[in-house]
């Protein structure tokens, strides 16, 4: 999956749920402080990281590339 940034950045959980990975806020928190998160190959535990473009986020087997 591609996203498109139309700003500088989008927080982790926003962008999970903004992608339909999970239903809600909260879900998307809870997947990224359990550890399911990855950015760039490494495990992001924090769920207002700032995500900019050239960034890669895997959840399962869901791949998302953000660009601008």
């Amino acid at each position: 999956m591609k996203f498109e940034l139309k700003d500088d950045y989008i927080e982790l959980y926003k962008l999970l749920k903004v992608m339909d990975l999970v239903d809600s806020g909260a879900q998307a928190k809870l997947i990224i402080g359990d550890g399911y998160v990855k950015r760039n190959g490494e495990t992001e535990f924090r769920k207002r990281a700032k995500i900019i473009a050239g960034d890669t986020i895997q959840v399962a087997d869901a791949i998302i590339e953000v660009y601008a």
